[in-house]
């Protein structure tokens, strides 16, 4: 049985990997002032933060519709017997309620997994796919077995601003000024599919991000040394290479370092950086 693994462009894994690892993407659309287009294939993260610096305007996404994802199911099952499609996470997004719904379309050879989860915390749980339809696991056993792990996804960011969470609508004005005023540099946590805040940092941000990696291990201490991402929208070379010998010395073994696509970067901006990790290790 030829089982397909797919994912939306959110999951920020890049095109390396997607390419080594056989994995199919339906992008979003990604909507930069008068211009539309596909994230990824026709405008991209550089695209949203030139649009910002230049308007002072933000990007949008457009939600991906039950019909958009039929006809893409329907595609990827000429090419393969079933799909396991990870989505983003539905208390993020519509567009998982509306793959689910399309997938009721094909007596279940397609299963679609709600991450609860963005960026590379959706990547970890495809490359966790991928590994097991290697493996030679069935459909039911790929579907299970990932879906065991969505709840140990851990996912986190830092951020320089928080001027892209303000004008989407997704930080509160006092906590915007203040962390305007005090020079606070947020964490933001997935926890039960949500995005959080986490701890607040003081800085400069080479500094704040160091803290940041230093704290997310000590708190999420169980990790799965298998594989790893760092990864950001914009960051120095310095503290990226900091980061992966700091990881590396840790123990973790399979260290990936992503760019995040336009989809993710609409709702962060420049300078957002994050470590994430399967955290349900011996």
């Amino acid at each position: 049985m030829k089982i397909i693994i797919s994912s939306e462009s959110s999951q920020d894994l890049g095109q390396e990997l997607i390419k080594k690892h056989n994995i199919k993407i339906i992008p979003f659309q990604l909507i930069i002032g008068s211009r539309t287009g596909k994230d990824g294939v026709d405008l991209f993260a550089e695209d949203i933060f030139k649009y910002y610096d230049d308007t002072g305007n933000l990007a949008h996404t457009s939600a991906i519709n039950e019909a958009e994802y039929a006809t893409y199911f329907e595609q990827l099952l000429k090419e393969g017997d079933g799909v396991i499609h990870i989505s983003l996470g539905s208390k993020i997004s519509s567009s998982c309620g509306s793959a689910m719904k399309a997938a009721e379309r094909f007596a279940g050879k397609v299963k679609v997994i709600d991450s609860q989860s963005l960026s590379t915390g959706i990547g970890l749980l495809v490359m966790y796919a991928a590994e097991l339809r290697d493996e030679g696991k069935s459909l039911d056993e790929i579907y299970e077995q990932v879906n065991a792990r969505v709840p140990h996804v851990q996912a986190s960011f830092v951020l320089e601003k928080v001027n892209f969470l303000y004008k989407g609508g997704r930080c509160s004005a006092l906590s915007y000024l203040g962390a305007n005023i005090l020079g606070i540099k947020p964490q933001i946590v997935l926890r039960d599919g949500r995005c959080v805040s986490g701890r607040k940092f003081r800085g400069k941000f080479n500094e704040v991000v160091k803290k940041y990696v230093d704290t997310t291990l000590e708190e999420f201490n169980h990790p799965d040394y298998h594989m790893v991402f760092i990864t950001y929208t914009t960051a120095d070379d310095e503290i990226v290479n900091w980061i992966e010998v700091t990881l590396k010395a840790k123990g973790f073994k399979n260290i990936y370092i992503t760019k995040a696509g336009g989809t993710i970067s609409c709702h962060c901006g420049a300078h957002t950086l994050g470590i994430l990790y399967f955290n349900d290790g011996k």
